[in-house]
């Protein structure tokens, strides 16, 4: 089930309808329900996957807590179920087809049967959220729950099940175990926080994707034409999967529990540590606080730390997708960090420069460098991710170079509502003030009036080929 399809209208609007005529128990009943039924609503097997997680980590974190002498067996055992069925569902074809094509360049032919095992949708993001909770236990830093159903919602929550934010167990875990009281002023922040979401993917996403898919299907495009389409998909997957969060995050302020933020602007960057701390926040926090930080963070040599963020970034790509390319783009990011690391440390002024100019030239260079990353990220075919990226600008007609400047103007035309956005910080009250502005009724009344004009907007310019979420497939 989708968040833009009359099918999760329909399913929200029950569950809201019966929602706060409950009490706490039943309403964490009621929204598990509602999760299975979310997540298995297309394919049912999924739940029985999730099920067994659930079950898997809820033992293995009460075992921790009452059996602290065998703690590590039981971490241990947590860690290798999880990811032992993230790495059959999501690496196992990858993994043999790489051996298979090893053992080709020696001679040895081992090829068999093709390998295809359908993707469970989310698993990536529910495995570390799931993972995440028996690792605070075994530090101690969450009490290892007894109520299964509030463990299970955790893990299945389906706002943010299937494409994030990653949440924490001291975060949403606690949220789902306190009374919840009916909320007008939520409840209105809710929905125009879902419909923000709505026009970033029916209008922006999904338009702009029909230029990166036309300029980036050409099997051997001109400079201006790749570079075209690299600035709409640099746009498009921004605007799709921050549309995403915004409607699991207005989707769960209706139901009176808060979800992380997920993203903060990170185009208007500067540096690659900026740019980080602003995209796909929950993500990159887990690598940095489950992988980074214990293979020993910045409390190492300086050759240390620089390997620790490589193998950081590298993982962080694997988890993108079981190809080279994601694996390339992780180490290409690693690669933007440490030259960033061990500039400031050069010149330590970089960092906060005084000069507007400077500042300004910072930021077109690592969008620069951030759509070069993009490219990377989207071209799964080596062959054609190099014709991409050696394409010469000399050489190309006035033909392309007009066709290439078209694809960055209806582009950029596309997301200027993301800029007003980045400018305002005030349409989709994604900042921590949305609580006390609701109060305002000055506030109120222009919400409803530009609800009113992204609905309209909606209906009038969304695409005639909508599609999935791009992190679905992760």
């Amino acid at each position: 089930m989708i968040f833009h399809s009359i099918d999760y209208l329909l399913f929200f609007t029950g569950i809201i309808c019966v929602y706060w005529a409950l009490n706490l128990r039943l309403q964490n009943t009621i929204l598990l329900l509602a999760s299975y039924f979310f997540y298995g609503y297309v394919h049912a097997w999924y739940c029985i996957l999730i099920g067994a997680t659930t079950i898997v980590d809820y033992c293995c974190a009460r075992f921790i807590a009452n059996k602290p002498n065998h703690k590590k067996l039981f971490l241990a055992l947590s860690l290798t179920t999880n990811f032992s069925i993230l790495c059959a569902f999501k690496y196992f074809g990858f993994f043999v087809d790489n051996i298979v094509a090893v053992m080709g360049l020696v001679g040895l032919d081992m090829s068999g049967p093709t390998w295809e095992i359908l993707l469970p949708v989310g698993i990536s993001f529910y495995t570390f959220q799931s993972a995440s909770y028996v690792v605070d236990v075994y530090r101690g830093r969450v009490e290892a729950r007894r109520k299964i159903l509030d463990y299970a919602l955790f893990v299945a929550f389906f706002p943010q099940l299937v494409a994030g934010p990653i949440e924490r167990a001291g975060r949403l875990l606690n949220a789902l175990e306190k009374p919840r009281k009916f909320n007008p002023d939520r409840l209105r922040s809710g929905l125009f926080l879902m419909l923000w979401g709505l026009f970033k993917k029916l209008v922006i996403a999904d338009n702009v994707a029909t230029i990166s898919n036309k300029a980036l299907s050409i099997q051997d495009p001109s400079f201006p034409i790749v570079w075209g389409g690299v600035f709409a998909f640099c746009i498009q997957i921004y605007a799709d999967f921050s549309a995403y969060t915004d409607i699991a995050r207005g989707t769960a302020r209706t139901l009176g529990i808060d979800v992380c933020r997920n993203f903060n602007h990170p185009y208007i960057a500067r540096n690659p540590a900026a740019f980080w701390s602003r995209w796909h926040i929950s993500l990159s926090t887990w690598f940095r606080d489950y992988v980074y930080i214990p293979l020993g963070g910045n409390r190492c040599s300086e050759h240390r730390i620089i390997i620790n963020i490589m193998l950081t970034f590298i993982v962080s790509g694997l988890w993108h997708g079981a190809n080279w390319n994601f694996i390339i783009w992780g180490a290409y990011h690693g690669l933007l960090l440490v030259t960033w690391r061990l500039a400031c440390k050069i010149r330590p002024s970089i960092e906060n420069p005084s000069s507007r100019t400077v500042k300004l030239g910072q930021w077109i260079i690592m969008f620069g460098l951030i759509n070069i990353g993009w490219l990377i990220f989207r071209e799964q075919n080596p062959v054609y991710l190099w014709k991409f990226i050696t394409s010469s600008p000399l050489g190309s007609s006035s033909e392309e170079w007009q066709t290439g400047l078209y694809f960055f103007a209806y582009s950029l035309i596309l997301a200027t509502p993301l800029a007003i956005h980045c400018w305002t910080d005030k349409w989709c009250t994604g900042d921590d003030h949305w609580e006390s502005r609701q109060q305002n009724w000055k506030w109120v009344i222009a919400q409803s009036a530009l609800a009113g004009i992204l609905l309209t907007a909606i209906f009038l310019l969304k695409s005639e080929n909508s599609s999935e979420f791009i992190y679905f497939q992760f």
